[in-house]
């Protein structure tokens, strides 16, 4: 996770934007402390994985990539550089000779 400096020494954020329009510095920092895994028992409800302190900026979309990470949830077999950019991913785990995915991703932003 990258940071970069705010201006005057205030800190910094994963996010720094300054508007075009009046020059203000607006940003999103990533708080790491609120990063939780999602696992098999949550599939097919939202749950946290993360949280944002935004300053002149509010979130509309998410877009996955590439960078994510699975567990086979019988097996243990580990699935790294998962790319979710399609909304779906999937592979075979040999050990259990069973087909794995991830499949319809989806998101919603919850103001706190």
């Amino acid at each position: 996770m990258d940071s970069a400096p705010l201006k005057g020494g205030r800190g910094s954020a994963t996010m720094v934007q300054k508007c075009k329009l009046c020059s203000r510095e607006n940003s999103i920092d990533i708080l790491s402390q609120t990063i939780k895994p999602y696992n098999a028992e949550d599939s097919e409800k939202f749950k946290t994985i993360v949280e944002f302190e935004c300053r002149g900026l509010e979130p509309v979309d998410f877009q996955p990539q590439a960078g994510f990470a699975a567990e086979g949830a019988e097996s243990g077999t580990p699935f790294n550089d998962i790319n979710l950019l399609e909304k779906d991913w999937n592979d075979y785990d040999e050990k259990t000779k069973e087909s794995v995915g991830i499949y319809e991703v989806t998101h919603k932003f919850v103001k706190c």
